[in-house]
């Protein structure tokens, strides 16, 4: 229940991305299809992150502490790109449009996510 949960909230913050940022978009022809690419979206997203970010965080352990955590945005920029691409390869309609949509897209997704998980808890 709690990933089912989890993974609401990322497809609740990838749609605000969407709505907030002009690089991210979700082109499906019907309400429903735009519902369902953001959860898989979303799916994809926690997939990427899950297995990814730790082995980075590992490797580029210097950088984040040379940038005081500052490099934690970078990387996630990365991550929704990479998320962008996996997406485009499943044939969703989630389109990530360059490095700066995509650093604002995960600052976006990464407030929203805290946010509703505050308001959400566990």
């Amino acid at each position: 229940m709690k990933i089912i949960v989890k993974i609401l909230i990322v497809a609740a913050a990838l749609w605000a991305a969407t709505q907030l940022v002009d690089g991210i978009t979700v082109t499906g022809d019907t309400t429903t299809k735009n519902v369902l690419t953001l959860l898989a979206a979303a799916l994809i997203f926690g997939l990427v992150n899950a297995v990814l970010k730790p082995i980075i965080k590992t490797v580029g352990c210097a950088f984040y502490v040379l940038t005081l955590g500052l490099f934690a945005l970078i990387v996630n920029a990365g991550l929704l790109l990479l998320t962008s691409w996996i997406a485009a390869q499943l044939d969703l309609p989630f389109h990530v449009n360059g490095f700066w949509a995509a650093f604002w897209g995960a600052i976006i997704v990464g407030v929203v996510s805290w946010l509703l998980d505050l308001v959400l808890g566990d």
